[in-house]
């Protein structure tokens, strides 16, 4: 058997398992200088097995010497030896384990905790000791076992009667083998009969360790004990047995345990949760209350997510229709974004009795000079395109070149003016010209521009087929993939628009100038002459031809060559060779789940047509008179002879006649390309002037229009002006930017076409990312939205972090005697603090779990009621990574909240704590 090791030093004299030397103990009357004196100087010893009742009448200090005995309360002076060793310098630690290991106490009012069955109660003092759970188990029943009560152990306190109830504290209190046991009138609050059961089984007790009692019933003192010591006014004034240590020798040694006294946080957790569960309608209340905070946060964090989820869903699919490019020229709008959020104005202060000036041309300069500062210019060479088209192939789809080819005068098509009539062999953009001619020529003249601002009838395709057909299904036929096949692709509703329709002669005349009628309810509308659908095979059986530029572009002999010197066939005749018949031979539609696919409606033709028409046309005739004379662009419009004054065409122009209301115009005037800027601003100028001008007119109108024509859009340059490179997806997006930039770092050397290109052997070039300013801008719009909302709906959580502590202090107020009992069984501060923020962790944890859960089912409402309007799938979506931050944050909170109630439970004196009511 070893010595237990305790602080202080030994008393020599200490010869006694427990002995008090001169004892005192003072109570301070609140905050005033009064002190009352409770034990005046006790001496006493006790040996190691006795049964001893302290007598006295009340107020006399019988239940402040016990506390004193058991650790509970404190002398104010004097030595208390346990074992022989002085307790003078004994830690809260130190009384902690003494209370655990070496000291049971039976009270009067049982003090067993509600909420936990009889076998958990005694379990507690065991479970402090750091036992084992099977051993734990094992000891409890047994102790239980021994008192009276075996097989009631899932029992709770409330279903005993007080006699039972008794022994229930009497196993708790012997179940961790004390060398001690103390009793505070045991038999109070019973009756005769059981009280009489409950001393016959201390008495049994007392024959193996030290029993000390309080009692104020002097028959049950002079029935049960062995010794018997009075109290009178906080002094000994009688002791019937004291220890004669002449005669007798005591054993003073305890025997030697493993000896800790702690409550770990799942035992905490336990009686917490068990606490909780025992006042569920309460708790339940609190934890809806504290979720109110988390369900606000939350669901503006679902709405969030479900938008930020659908613009991630819709980014792959924007990316088709917004990919990245590389042009000659192209608008930098990060940083004109960028500008107009530093972007400061200045105020020009006018001084009384004067009028300042507001400069109008300073202004436009200034303007003018901010927009060019935003133009970017790129040089695309060859050497770039290499090195674009040596990109990782995983990084993208598809990359397209476009060379700024306008096919629309060089495919030629059937045109009718009305369905019984001939056909003419027309050219799309003579075809589009005639249209323009007859709507000015009619009460709709407001509309005529309407057709020539359209966008190309044609477009070139991406070169991949499987890319394509990732996003569009086929309605009939094939993908394009020849040089003579054209593909049609469809709008989601199945449907191609009228105008392009007209343009390529699937109207009659009629037919296109009824639909005009009809959309202004006009007199004239024929409903004989109205179609609205078209087969399939009406689609794909137009017949249309390419022609090259030295069938189409006929040199000019004449007087005024130098003003024109090429003209060109607007109608096909004899006289066209080396064309190519062009094949529709699919029919497309996007996928139900595609909402930006890499084509719009219209109709495409392959990469491999485009070279061909580059080989046709690059050395062709009017392209090389234009290269002699050094032009890149040719200028149409106007031009009159000085001397005659004669109005005549310039630059490539062409004769066309257009029939209205069965009247036909002859030599009418077009010109090749497309209306330049310079007609808005000569008309503009002439119209400022109170002027204006009918020269250069092709119908004798008051506008002046000026049209023009690159050598690119001839098939005069065969390299790409234009560069498109469609991402795998959006994770790949950033590959691609980022192999980009490469060609602008100075720290790279390029290796293209068996060549080293080092920084200063190549110009920067800067691409155009659309999607990512876009989707950066939506996103944080999004995001400043979401960040004032939770700021806003966050004021619920800290009310509901307020009332849970509120709730906290009311659970430490009512239970304050389970504190007490946990601290009597040698529980430390620390537990008692463990189990109230055990107790906030679980409201905590089921508030935010029960938060997140009314947030799922608020945001399934939402996804059926806002997306079914919406036409979205996922309008809120809850995701995991905010679920468990905001059950974390709801736990955090309830745990600061309930910090202070804790703190205030773990300082309570035990001794009050076990007198509270």
């Amino acid at each position: 058997m070893k010595k237990i090791i305790y602080k202080g030093k030994s008393s020599a004299s200490s010869r006694a398992l427990l002995e008090l030397e001169n004892i005192k103990k003072d109570y301070h009357l609140g905050n005033s200088k009064d002190v009352v004196h409770a034990l005046k100087g006790i001496n006493l010893s006790f040996r190691k097995n006795e049964f001893v009742s302290i007598l006295g009448p009340s107020g006399c200090g019988k239940t402040t010497l016990l506390n004193i005995i058991g650790g509970l309360d404190k002398y104010s002076s004097g030595d208390l030896f346990i074992g022989g060793k002085s307790t003078k310098n004994f830690t809260d630690r130190d009384w902690d384990i003494y209370r655990n290991h070496h000291i049971g106490f039976i009270f009067q009012s049982y003090n067993l905790i509600p909420h936990q069955t009889i076998l958990g109660n005694v379990e507690l003092a065991l479970t402090i000791s750091g036992v084992t759970k099977k051993e734990r188990i094992k000891r409890a029943k047994s102790a239980l076992d021994k008192v009276g009560l075996k097989g009631m152990y899932k029992k709770h306190p409330n279903q005993l009667s007080g006699g039972q109830c008794q022994r229930v504290a009497i196993a708790r209190a012997l179940v961790n083998e004390p060398d001690i046991l103390l009793a505070d009138e045991p038999t109070g609050a019973l009756d005769t009969t059981t009280s009489t059961q409950i001393m016959d089984l201390i008495k049994e007790i007392s024959k193996e360790r030290l029993v000390i009692m309080v009692t104020h019933n002097p028959d049950i003192a002079n029935t049960y004990s062995t010794r018997i010591i009075n109290l009178l006014d906080g002094l000994v004034v009688n002791d019937s047995n004291p220890i004669d240590y002449k005669k007798e020798k005591q054993n003073i040694l305890f025997e030697q345990r493993n000896e800790q006294a702690k409550m770990n946080f799942v035992t905490a957790f336990r009686l917490s949760l068990r606490n909780l569960l025992s006042k569920f309608k309460r708790t339940l209340l609190v934890c809806i209350a504290g979720s109110i905070g988390v369900v606000g946060v939350s669901t503006v964090l679902a709405v969030s997510s479900g938008i930020h989820h659908y613009i991630d869903s819709m980014q792959d699919d924007l990316l088709s229709g917004n990919p990245i490019t590389i042009t000659e020229t192209a608008f930098d709008i990060n940083s004109f974004i960028n500008s107009a959020n530093t972007r400061q104005k200045v105020e020009i202060v006018v001084e009384d009795g004067k009028i300042g000036v507001n400069s109008i041309v300073k202004s436009m300069i200034e303007r003018s000079e901010s927009m060019n500062s935003y133009s970017i210019s790129n040089e695309i060479t060859e050497d770039y395109i290499e090195f674009v088209k040596q990109m990782n192939p995983e990084y993208y789809a598809a990359i397209s070149l476009d060379y700024g080819i306008d096919v629309s005068n060089s495919i030629y098509t059937d045109w009718k003016y009305s369905g019984d009539g001939a056909s003419e062999t027309m050219s799309i953009s003579a075809i589009t010209k005639m249209y323009s001619s007859v709507i000015e020529n009619t009460d709709f003249a407001d509309y005529s521009s309407y057709i020539s601002q359209l966008s190309s009838a044609f477009s070139q395709a991406p070169n991949n087929q499987d890319y394509i057909l990732s996003q569009y299904d086929l309605l009939k036929g094939n993908i394009a993939t020849k040089e003579d096949e054209i593909m049609v692709v469809v709008s989601k509703n199945r449907q191609l628009n009228d105008v392009l329709l007209a343009q390529l002669g699937y109207y009659t005349q009629k037919q296109f100038i009824n639909i005009i009628y009809e959309a202004k309810n006009s007199d004239l509308y024929d409903e004989n002459q109205s179609k609205y659908f078209f087969d399939y095979d009406e689609i794909l059986n137009k017949a249309m031809t390419w022609y090259p530029n030295d069938t189409i572009f006929v040199k000019n002999n004449g007087l005024l060559a130098e003003a024109n010197p090429y003209n060109y066939k607007a109608y096909k005749d004899d006289s066209f060779e080396n064309g190519i018949n062009l094949k529709i031979v699919g029919i497309l539609q996007a996928k139900d789940d595609i909402s930006y696919g890499c084509l719009s409606a219209g109709f495409y033709y392959t990469e491999a047509l485009t070279k061909k028409i580059i080989e046709q046309n690059i050395d062709s005739e009017i392209v090389n008179y234009y290269k002699e004379k050094n032009v890149d662009t040719v200028n149409s419009g106007a031009y009159t002879i000085p001397l005659s004054g004669q109005v005549v065409p310039s630059g490539i122009s062409y004769k066309y006649y257009f029939i209205d209301k069965d009247i036909r115009h002859e030599d009418i005037t077009g010109y090749v390309g497309n209306e330049s800027m310079l007609s808005s601003f000569f008309n503009m100028i002439s119209s400022y002037f109170g002027g204006s001008s009918n020269q250069g007119t092709e119908t004798s109108s008051t506008n002046t229009k000026f049209y023009s024509i690159s050598l690119r859009q001839l098939g005069g340059n065969d390299i790409a002006n234009s560069i498109s490179i469609f991402p795998t997806n959006f994770a790949s997006k950033s590959d691609v930017t980022a192999y980009l930039d490469k060609w602008n770092d100075e720290n790279e050397v390029i290796e293209v076409n068996n060549k080293s290109l080092d920084f200063s052997k190549r110009s920067k070039v800067t691409y155009t990312d659309n999607l990512e300013v876009i989707i950066k801008m939506i996103n944080t719009m999004i995001d400043i939205v979401t960040y004032a909302l939770i700021v806003f709906t966050a004021l619920s959580l800290l009310v509901s972090t307020v009332m849970i502590g509120v709730i906290t202090y009311v659970s430490v107020v009512e239970r304050v005697k389970e504190i007490g009992v946990i601290r009597s069984l040698g529980g430390r501060k620390k537990d008692v603090s463990h189990l109230f923020n055990a107790e906030t962790f679980i409201i905590g944890l089921t508030s935010g779990m029960l938060g997140i859960l009314i947030t799922i089912v608020i945001s399934i409402i939402i996804n059926i009621v806002v997306g079914r309007l919406a036409n979205i799938k996922t309008v809120a979506l809850v995701e995991f990574g905010d679920a468990t931050i905001m059950i974390l944050v709801s736990i955090i909170l309830t745990l600061i909240s309930g910090l202070v109630p804790a703190k205030a439970a773990a300082n309570k004196n035990p001794v009050d704590a076990l007198r509270s009511e």
